[in-house]
């Protein structure tokens, strides 16, 4: 199937209601027949050597589209997105998505007990939504896989926060979020 520009997906998204990124079937269904052509995100690409990053392609009140670019080995903490659907597109390289399983969570004492669900891999073919009944997951671009990789993530409604958690030490607490880039220009935190 051959890709669009990112400008097309941008347009299709925009004329999305707000219905459409409650249900998560539209949106997901949307990424799967609107493959995004590589050469069109090259300049919301932002690479570091210490971390995945985050930039920002399109925002509105009902969504934020951004690219998120891995280098061989990165990966994010154990997270959630503050209650918003999420949908991932991977038009450069391939991802996994490892999902967890909330046993108990007392966010005011920072404990938590989570266990690992599934592993789904995303590619260009294949994009993914999360599971809005079970929404805590990690994303990581595994060594094994040799290659960088871009993620394109849509998320519901814009949100600056979020849980992450520690399988390891039973731990979770609110982290806030920032862009590496915005439409295009390092953001000035970078």
């Amino acid at each position: 199937m051959p890709g669009v520009a990112i400008e097309e997906l941008v347009s299709r998204l925009r004329a999305c209601r707000e219905n459409d990124f409650v249900e998560v079937k539209r949106i997901h269904e949307l990424l799967r027949s609107t493959p995004v052509e590589p050469e069109s995100i090259a300049k919301y690409l932002v690479w570091s050597s210490q971390r995945y990053t985050r930039n920002l392609i399109d925002k509105t009140p009902l969504y934020e589209l951004m690219a998120i670019c891995w280098e061989v080995g990165q990966g994010s903490s154990i997270h959630n997105h503050q209650g918003q659907n999420c949908w991932m597109a991977v038009p450069i390289g391939r991802l996994l998505i490892e999902n967890y399983r909330v046993l108990n969570e007392d966010l005011a004492a920072g404990t938590c007990d989570i266990v690992p669900a599934d592993i789904v891999e995303m590619n260009p073919t294949t994009p993914a939504a999360v599971d809005p009944a079970e929404p805590v997951h990690r994303v990581y671009n595994p060594v094994e896989f040799g290659q960088r990789a871009v993620s394109l993530h849509v998320y519901s409604k814009p949100y600056d926060s979020c849980v992450v958690y520690s399988d390891e030490q039973h731990k979770c607490g609110e982290i806030k979020l920032s862009y590496t880039s915005e439409f295009g220009t390092l953001s000035q935190h970078s």
